[in-house]
């Protein structure tokens, strides 16, 4: 049985829970708002030349891209994390964005969705970098206001309710399982970062890359090896061959259209 967690490591854990938890909740509560599920494949569409850029620019990945046109179905919100719906609210909307931009912790003064999203987004971040499964009591219960005051703007009362409960309640064997999980993904992130200029076995690069995605989403945080960075030349040059073949497309739609009008 686990040993009772200090009041750092509940802090922690309270924190992780909200964040990776509550937190995305409150931004599809948002997300939903801007983007109504019955039109969302129709609002995609007709971004298709936007989103095609951001992918081009690497600020979607092709697994986000996947999502948004699915080969089969159609996209769906529950799908979506944090990052990518953030950014579609970013690059599909006219909200207004904080003074510091969506990178930086807003100001305490700065209320409107855009401040929220960009303080739920900084907070996501600093967890995920945080080098301990500690946090003092003094920096919770400040990151936690701003969060939850975030959650309650954008998810609505019931939210903040929610947050109110998760604050107090007592952590039970399978929250304090989630510190296990995190104290075992916090050495696996230190191994990454002492092997990050080493060679890196090809069966286990592709799990390295996944969990540092999920850990660092907004990062680019890459694992510099020769091999690595031969594989994303690669890459790149197979993306401009495909987006040279998305142009020869347009321009031959572009022929059709005009043959036929």
């Amino acid at each position: 049985m686990m040993a009772p967690l200090s009041e750092e490591e509940e802090n922690y854990v309270r924190l992780a829970l909200l964040l990776k938890g509550l937190a995305p909740r409150a931004v599809r509560t948002y997300f939903d708002r801007s983007f109504p599920p019955i039109h969302l494949p129709s609002t995609l569409n007709i971004n298709y030349n936007t989103l095609d850029d951001l992918k081009y620019r690497r600020v979607l990945t092709q697994t986000q891209w996947n999502l948004l046109f699915p080969t089969n179905g159609v996209p769906d919100s529950t799908t979506f994390d944090v990052t990518l719906m953030i950014c579609l609210i970013r690059n599909l909307t006219s909200i207004i964005q904080p003074i510091n931009g969506f990178d930086r912790l807003p100001l305490t003064v700065e209320t409107t969705p855009g401040a929220d999203l960009a303080r739920i987004k900084w907070y996501r971040n600093i967890l995920a970098h945080h080098d301990s499964n500690k946090i003092a009591t003094a920096d919770f219960n400040t990151a936690w206001s701003n969060i939850s005051d975030a959650v309650r703007r954008l998810g609505g009362q019931p939210m903040n309710k929610e947050c109110q409960e998760l604050k107090v309640k007592i952590l039970d064997q399978s929250n304090q399982e989630i510190m296990l999980e995190v104290k075992q993904l916090q050495k696996e992130m230190e191994e990454f970062r002492r092997t990050v200029n080493n060679p890196i076995p090809l069966n286990i690069r592709g799990q390295i890359k996944e969990e540092l995605e999920i850990w660092a989403e907004d990062d680019k945080m890459f694992i510099e090896t020769n091999g690595a960075k031969k594989a994303r030349e690669r890459e790149r040059e197979r993306e401009r061959e495909r987006e040279r073949e998305r142009e020869r497309e347009r321009e031959r739609e572009k022929e059709r259209k005009e043959r036929h009008s």
